[in-house]
């Protein structure tokens, strides 16, 4: 019998025992330890409360792995019922009392966490063990509520920070947000959508640790000076992910960004430079981008391109052999009168797609897969 099909008996074992609650938890001390798993699974996803509550009470292992959870959803209830079963003094009304007069032996985990609007969450942030998170997100927070979280997740190796009101970081607070990555030693991915870094991002550069290798900065009004500050770090030399899309980083000079290419050449893998007003210069940065032998994903969607030097970037990428992924826009010439606002002519993008096809064919780079976002 394989591993699958004992799998896939346990499973039923499990969902066949859930039938008769009753005979479910008088069972529970009974039970193999092998069958513990899979039926606490089956009550998870059933919503099984009373049997959840009954099996962390007698849980026969160190640990107990929840998987996601979401607050805005039935899952808190099911949340309640499993700590209610921890519980070794008297059950209270409330969740939160009961946690405290155990939280010396109760150790709550959490690897990944995604916090949309503080406000709701900060009873709930008093019981985790902050310095367990690998992956934080924040949205729509207020920069003191940032940086007291940030001071606590000191092992993070992903962050995510999106929407945090400008007002609040625009004056000398700002400073702050660097000095608090600094402390981050682990830290290998960093994301800030909607965060304002006009002529700022070399505070960031200072203290971002060496083995960061994946940096997000869309909708960051980057300025020319910025593009240049980061093709002269030495953090470049890491980056094996980079997306500076929503930025209008060619609307003046395309020099930084053809410079930060050369740079990131040897190891960049994904790159994304959707809306950042790409035209004709896209032809002087062909040479750079052809030297990016590493790269995996391509993504400069909702530029405005030119078929002629849609069909030159083409055919520099198909030496590119690592290089599967192309996310392109369509062709100036395939929207009405040529204005990349108007409506999209579906017969000429069809035509477009023809050619590519044919191309790719031609070019022994069947491999390839190119898909527009219009």
């Amino acid at each position: 019998m394989d591993q699958k099909t004992t799998v896939t008996l346990l499973e039923l074992a499990a969902k066949s025992v859930l039938n008769n609650e009753p005979v479910a938890i008088h069972a529970l001390g009974e039970i193999p330890r092998d069958l513990f798993v899979p039926l606490f699974n089956a009550a998870f996803l059933g919503g099984h409360k009373t049997i959840l509550k009954a099996m962390v009470r007698v849980w026969p292992f160190c640990c107990l792995h929840i998987g996601s959870l979401n607050t805005r959803e039935s899952y808190y209830d099911i949340l309640e019922a499993m700590t209610d079963g921890l519980q070794i003094h008297p059950a209270q009304n409330s969740t939160s009392c009961k946690i405290q007069q155990n939280f010396g032996s109760l150790h709550v985990c959490c690897r990944d966490l995604q916090i949309n609007r503080m406000s709701g969450h900060r009873s709930i942030l008093q019981f985790l063990d902050l310095g367990c998170i690998d992956h934080l997100e924040m949205d729509q927070a207020d920069l003191s509520e940032v940086l007291t979280l940030l001071a606590r997740v000191i092992h993070l190796n992903s962050l995510t920070l999106c929407n945090i009101p400008f007002n609040s970081y625009k004056r000398r607070n700002f400073i702050s947000i660097p000095l608090c990555l600094g402390q981050l030693d682990n830290l290998q991915e960093l994301s800030l959508p909607f965060v304002c870094l006009t002529n700022q991002l070399h505070k960031l550069l200072r203290v971002v640790p060496r083995q960061l290798d994946t940096l997000y900065l869309p909708y960051c009004s980057l300025s020319n000076r910025d593009i240049t500050v980061l093709s002269e770090s030495s953090q470049a030399t890491y980056l094996k992910e980079l997306s500076l899309s929503n930025n209008k980083i060619f609307s003046e000079v395309y020099e930084p960004f053809q410079a930060l290419l050369e740079k990131v050449s040897s190891i960049l893998q994904h790159l994304e430079i959707n809306n950042c007003m790409i035209d004709s210069t896209l032809s002087a940065i062909l040479p750079a981008l052809s030297h990016c032998t590493h790269i995996r994903v391509l993504s400069f969607a909702f530029n405005p391109i030119m078929m002629p030097v849609f069909k030159s970037l083409l055919q520099h990428l198909t030496s590119l052999m690592k290089l599967k992924y192309v996310i392109y826009p369509a062709p100036l010439h395939c929207y009405e009168e040529g204005n990349f606002h108007d409506s999209l002519d579906r017969q000429k993008l069809a035509e477009v797609q023809a050619q590519l096809e044919a191309m790719l064919h031609g070019a022994q780079r069947d491999d390839m897969n190119w898909a527009t976002c219009s």
